[in-house]
């Protein structure tokens, strides 16, 4: 399949868009908030507005690893261990497969002390479903002439949303602190606007079955082991590997991330641990160590598709 955009179409709508306030500002949303990006059919629900010219073909990379329009929040006053183990909220890959984690379901129940996270899900979207999903994030999603930093002044320990696009010829990534905290002096109001109902779309894709998913099942996970001295639960569990240690969870190299000794693990050695349903990642799950007499708190995040550890 040809995915060659047509770029004076692009270049036009987006054009217009600019005008329309320069940081995105227009008239709203042809599109009720919360309205999936796609449905089950061949066509996509959104499209872009009447007054915009259509943006024809855009262009895409089509590997099963290529992301092309990713959606993640981080940040804020959260524990280390929830941090590490959260994944993106929204995926879509170059050939169509999509993983998300649906903002609006209730997680699940804990586990003992162990607390699981939502199981992301997982879809196939066809090349109109790509256009579409493209269409409404490069153009009423604004993405297409966002500028790379939204701050917000006055707000402290709020989380940032970072949305990451490379597609018809546009490759960015676009980082919105205290997304959804909008007053109504607040400067880029109605981008921002536009950035919170991009989210919503992106992190309730399903739409309650309008969209058919799977459970997203992940060929690995990465394991992280932190310090787990003076946690008390009524449920210890006892290290659960034979031919894994402690020592066999290395830190990362790179200075600049998260200093937890990580190790990647397949799903039969997830399976060790004894946890019902454990697909979507957890926490909070405390071992007695291999033989040193430590307590451990171990989380773990499913890797996605682009990911190898």
């Amino acid at each position: 399949m040809s995915n060659l955009v047509r770029p004076a179409s692009l270049l036009a709508v987006l054009a217009l868009f600019a005008a329309c306030g320069g940081s995105g500002v227009s008239g709203g949303s042809s599109t009720p908030a919360g309205s999936p990006g796609v449905s089950a059919g061949s066509s996509p629900v959104v499209s872009p507005p009447a007054s915009t010219v259509d943006l024809g073909a855009i262009e895409h990379a089509t590997g099963t690893t290529d992301i092309v329009l990713r959606y993640d929040e981080g940040g804020g006053f959260v524990a280390p261990s929830f941090m590490v183990s959260q994944t993106p909220i929204f995926t879509l890959y170059g050939d169509g497969t999509v993983v998300f984690r649906n903002t609006t379901a209730q997680g699940p129940a804990p586990d003992g002390s162990v607390i699981r996270q939502s199981p992301l899900r997982t879809a196939r979207l066809s090349e109109d479903q790509i256009q579409g999903l493209l269409s409404y994030a490069l153009g009423e999603g604004r993405l297409g002439i966002a500028r790379a930093q939204y701050d917000f002044g006055g707000v402290a320990d709020a989380s940032t949303a970072t949305f990451t696009i490379d597609a018809g010829g546009i490759k960015k990534t676009v980082n919105v602190y205290a997304l959804g905290m909008d007053t109504p002096d607040l400067p880029d109001r109605t981008v921002r606007e536009a950035f919170a109902r991009l989210a919503g779309r992106l992190g309730n894709l399903d739409q309650g079955g309008t969209l058919k998913t799977d459970i997203y099942r992940p060929a690995a996970y990465r394991a992280i082991l932190m310090d787990g001295t003076g946690m008390t639960v009524p449920d210890i569990r006892p290290w659960p590997w034979k031919g894994i240690a402690p020592r066999d969870f290395a830190a990362p190299s790179d200075p600049n991330a998260f200093q937890a000794a990580t190790k990647t693990l397949t799903p039969e050695g997830v399976a060790a641990l004894g946890i019902k349903d454990p697909e979507g990642g957890l926490t909070n799950l405390i071992l007695n160590g291999a033989g040193d007499g430590k307590l451990y708190s171990l989380a773990l995040r499913p890797l996605l598709p682009d990911e190898t550890k």
